[in-house]
């Protein structure tokens, strides 16, 4: 037996097909490597709180 989704689930499933498709992308651009180090870094930025900060010079 199937449940339905809550909205909640259904959002991250859909963020999660984003994250996958931009992978995809950025792969068939730029290779494995590049792909991984960009979703590693955006993941520091985001346990560092560094994401949306403006950055002074």
């Amino acid at each position: 037996m199937q449940t339905e989704q809550t909205p909640e689930e259904k959002s991250k499933d859909d963020f999660f097909a984003r994250l996958a498709s931009l992978s995809e992308e950025m792969i068939a651009k730029h290779g494995k490597e590049f792909s991984l180090g960009a979703l590693v870094l955006a993941a520091r930025w985001i346990a560092q709180d560094r994401i949306n900060q403006k950055q002074t010079s």
